[in-house]
């Protein structure tokens, strides 16, 4: 679950917020598995038994980006404009896979990546840091456009996929056409995570505080599917989502970085774990609360028991034409998978302002 520690947002001033759904469909430039391979970076499909992607959502493909080895289904025409969809935690690339089909209908190339450590995504060296902060998701987005060669791309996104729209979004704006991000502006800081929050809130981030700990890190390891059905029921309270449902999602959690994904990222939101040096300067940039610029919607479900903030606390970070929706009739924190035309529509709305 992501709204940094800033969920409540002015009681922390960590910055949170900015799900600005973004669905500018700017030309998604695809490339022959030919020349991708030229470059060094194959990137062919993959079906069958091993797959963890759903029929419905097609075979998965692999791309070399960066560290990783990314896992990513690709729907849509080659030329058409494109849209990454991001998924959060604990959730998969399943929380879109009706909104999948209503993009490509709508005339948009739709990829959709297994974030780092989860699915079949894997690092490409035993030797990289597993490394979960905020900067490194992010950087994962453009590597991963570099290695598609699109150069402009609408981010789309909830949880963990919306603070790294919002990073990429805030950053390098010329990479992004629009925006679409579910509960505001969630780009934070080690120093704004440091400020205590109510009791009440505190009590919110329990997951976080046990991740802290070995005792946590065990748990989570040995139980990391009852964890997430949990996290899960807690999150959206009134989703009635089927066991099939969640166990699929629920076998991409077995990817063999995924637990040291997670605790990292916890951790260095309390300053308890180092990131790379690498990403210290980004890091630096994000934590003056850059404004984004960009075209983007945000979302915010009606009965999101996730920690969140007020629309109107987060705003103010969009400089760009901009607008929030409140997806109503118990839609909880995964608002693509609970409200997956809604979510659409926001995705091709905005995606029209930014080509306007």
């Amino acid at each position: 679950m992501d709204h940094t520690n800033s969920s409540i947002d002015e009681d922390r001033r960590l910055i949170v917020g900015v799900a600005a759904l973004g669905a500018i469909t700017a030309p998604f430039v695809m490339v022959s598995s030919a020349s991708v391979r030229a470059r060094g970076q194959a990137a062919s499909p993959r079906a069958g038994a091993s797959s963890l992607a759903s029929d419905s959502m097609g075979p998965l493909k692999h791309v070399r980006a960066g560290a990783l080895d990314v896992a990513y289904v690709d729907r849509g025409p080659p030329d058409a404009p494109p849209v990454l969809l991001l998924h959060g935690w604990p959730y998969d690339i399943h929380s879109y896979e009706e909104v999948v089909p209503l993009l490509v209908a709508a005339g948009h190339r739709v990829i959709v990546p297994y974030l780092r450590g989860y699915g079949e995504t894997r690092f490409t060296s035993d030797d990289a840091m597993r490394n979960g902060q905020p900067a490194a998701l992010a950087d994962d987005v453009v590597q991963l456009m570099d290695a598609l060669h699109i150069r402009k791309a609408l981010l789309a996104g909830f949880d963990w996929g919306a603070r790294s729209a919002a990073i990429v979004a805030a950053l390098w704006p010329d990479r992004v056409s629009a925006l679409v991000s579910v509960s505001g502006y969630l780009i934070g800081s080690q120093q704004a995570a440091l400020t205590p929050l109510p009791p009440s809130a505190e009590l919110q981030w329990w997951y976080q505080f046990y991740f802290a700990t070995e005792r946590g890190r065990a748990g989570y390891e040995q139980n990391r599917s009852d964890f997430a059905r949990l996290i899960w029921k807690l999150a959206s309270p009134q989703w009635a989502f089927a066991d099939t449902t969640f166990e699929r999602t629920a076998a991409s959690l077995n990817n063999p970085d995924h637990v040291a994904i997670v605790i990292h990222n916890y951790r260095w939101r309390l300053a308890l774990a180092q990131g790379e040096a690498r990403y210290d300067e980004v890091e630096r940039k994000l934590a003056t609360a850059p404004s984004i610029s960009v075209p983007t919607i945000t979302i915010e479900g009606d009965a999101n028991g996730a920690p969140h903030p007020a629309p109107e606390s987060y705003a103010k970070r969009f400089t760009g034409p901009y607008e929030h929706r409140l997806f109503t009739g118990g839609i909880g924190h995964n608002p693509p998978q609970e409200s997956p035309k809604e979510f659409a529509q926001a995705v091709i709305d905005v995606a029209r302002t930014g080509s306007a």
